[in-house]
């Protein structure tokens, strides 16, 4: 008996949706996390196998054009460094959500001007949100680059959220024009046009060190977009797969924002991330003490426990082996070495466990901030490698600084404090850090990755030739 290709396409897309399911519950752990990937890559190879065999489809050629294409150019996008990551997941989210927005266009020209009411309010929702999706993370990927021509900190000016808001509601009133009369093609194409603009204005007034929670807000919008087309093509794989992106990323953003102790509308209208240049001026005033690789090898080696808080500045000297090799001298000697992850540590959620993990450092050692901040006034060292915003004590007592109130990582508890950093500049967030100036706190000036490997050789003794 031979089944039908119906039959055998629903089956692909029942398989492909648990996986989907499964992926995103074994991403939530270190232990699984391959697992979930392998899982959400299977579950997309079944969606799109499945895709292939619907009776719509007459001519397979230029879908295999365009499956070329995207291969090709996915392929280069998925070997970036690890320090290229969000602003490579903020493309692919625009490449998501331009896919949708031009579906979306596609389905309107082929209905008009018979679209039911619903899939009239279905199609404006999601070419709204697909259209802010598509130029919001091209301009968030432009600043986590750090293009030129895209300013890193934060442009605003008065009214601006006022404004913002009018040009929403402008694209929300002509959706509701075209669901009492879709037979206006050129009101459609302006309320892409609206939502496209919208998408950078609400972007530029954001700053660099909220990056990643917009990031995960335009993430979720993607996904609320596609799950918008799920509705229109009758596809309740998308549907299912778009309310898990949508849902997960909002998730995944209301977590970043506790960590920083910030609401939503903080992050989106609060324009974080400016220079404090009376803070910074206030730092160049003061002193710090510096020492060599020598020693802080003496003092590491001395220590009878050491946690050691990785950075941005860590995945951008690419320090996590060096780190390691770090790690196996220390307990060599007795040593009890621990990591203190903070949530929003780098410029993504993981972002650190994925290094370190890459340098097989044990999965038990990665203690999040909750864990890790009651160890730390016992600690005989903490050593910092290249992290700033999440180890700043202002956050704790200074009611003026724009973190005040984000948790952070106590290292100024720990009994003495080292810090590798390549300079005095302030982190991601343009903010300066009194911990740098702490008696107990010593600056180790330079490259991370050349510095861990300066202290591992002083501490093996291999640093006389």
């Amino acid at each position: 008996m031979t089944l039908p290709a119906s039959f055998l396409i629903e089956i692909c897309y029942l398989i492909a949706t648990a996986l989907f399911v499964l992926s995103l519950m074994w991403l939530s752990a270190p232990t699984t996390a391959r697992r979930g990937v392998l899982a959400g890559e299977a579950g997309m190879v079944l969606a799109v196998g499945g895709t292939l065999f619907e009776k719509g489809i007459i001519d397979l050629h230029w879908v295999i054009v365009a499956l070329a294409i995207g291969a090709a150019i996915g392929i280069p996008l998925g070997l970036v460094q690890m320090t290229a990551v969000p602003q490579r997941t903020a493309v692919s989210h625009a490449f998501g959500a331009c896919c949708v927005t031009l579906v979306g266009t596609a389905e309107f020209f082929l209905r008009s001007p018979n679209v039911p009411k619903f899939t009239m309010a279905v199609l404006s929702l999601e070419v709204i949100l697909g259209g802010l999706t598509v130029t919001g993370s091209l301009i968030a990927a432009g600043k986590l680059q750090e293009l030129s021509f895209i300013p890193q900190r934060p442009v605003t000016y008065r009214g601006q959220n006022i404004a913002n808001l009018a040009i929403l509601a402008v694209a929300i009133a002509l959706g509701v024009l075209l669901v009492l009369n879709p037979a206006h093609p050129v009101l459609f194409l302006v309320m892409i046009g609206v939502a496209l603009v919208f998408g950078v204005m609400l972007i530029i007034p954001i700053g660099g060190a909220d990056m990643p929670t917009v990031i995960s807000l335009l993430n979720s919008y993607a996904g609320l977009s596609a799950a918008a087309m799920g509705f229109v093509l009758n596809s309740k794989l998308l549907i299912v797969a778009g309310a898990l992106d949508g849902s997960s990323g909002f998730i995944l953003s209301v977590i970043m924002c506790k960590a920083m102790n910030r609401s939503f509308t903080n992050v989106l209208f609060g324009a974080f991330g400016q220079v404090q240049t009376t803070a910074a001026a206030a730092g160049e005033a003061r002193t710090v003490r510096s020492a060599t690789a020598e020693e802080a090898a003496a003092i590491l080696g001395a220590a009878s426990s050491v946690v050691i808080v990785p950075g941005y500045g860590m995945a951008v000297a690419q320090a996590q082996h060096k780190v390691r090799e770090l790690y196996d001298v220390l307990t060599k000697k007795g040593v009890d070495v621990k990591f203190g992850i903070h949530p929003v540590a780098g410029r993504m959620p993981g972002h650190m466990n994925v290094l370190l993990a890459e340098a097989d450092i044990p999965y038990d050692r990665l203690l999040e901030m909750d864990q890790i901040n009651s160890d730390l006034p016992q600690t005989d060292v903490a050593l910092i490698i290249g992290a700033n915003d999440v180890t700043n004590p202002a956050a704790r007592t200074d009611t003026n600084s724009p973190i005040y109130g984000m948790p952070i990582l106590d290292v100024d508890k720990a009994r003495t404090v080292m810090v590798i950093k390549r300079s005095m500049n302030p982190g991601f967030a343009g903010i300066d850090n009194p911990l740098y100036y702490l008696d107990r706190t010593l600056m180790l000036f330079g490259d991370a990755k050349g510095f861990v490997g300066d202290i591992v050789r002083e501490l093996t003794g291999g640093a006389h030739h």
